[in-house]
């Protein structure tokens, strides 16, 4: 008995620490795997009026959008947001390489 609760604990612990997930840390923001990867398929749907743009700031156009998420709202605020997001649009691009921590940027592997 003693052992199956004992294997039970741990199980739940490892499940607990994984639920946790990545975090994606930019200077003192920090954010979850989960809102940086909805970048990338915000990105997609911005593409024709980024070429509209000309190449402009598309900080304003990503901020408003009803499907930002929240989580990365703060950084919208930013003199540098437009930089913070294309840092994390590049891990948004490839995000298995930060769920096995090749970003220094991520933790919580």
């Amino acid at each position: 008995m003693n052992t199956f609760l004992l294997s039970a604990l741990c199980l739940l612990g490892a499940w607990a620490a994984l639920a946790g997930g990545v975090t994606v840390k930019d200077g003192e923001f920090s954010f979850s795997l989960e809102s940086v990867k909805k970048l990338k398929d915000l990105q997609q749907l911005q593409e024709p009026r980024r070429s509209r743009n000309t190449g402009g700031s598309l900080v304003p156009i990503l901020c408003s959008s009803l499907r930002f998420p929240e989580e990365l709202k703060p950084l919208c605020k930013e003199p540098n947001a437009q930089e913070i997001l294309e840092r994390l649009e590049a891990i948004a691009e490839d995000p298995s390489t930060c769920e096995i921590c090749a970003y220094t940027a991520c933790a919580g592997c």
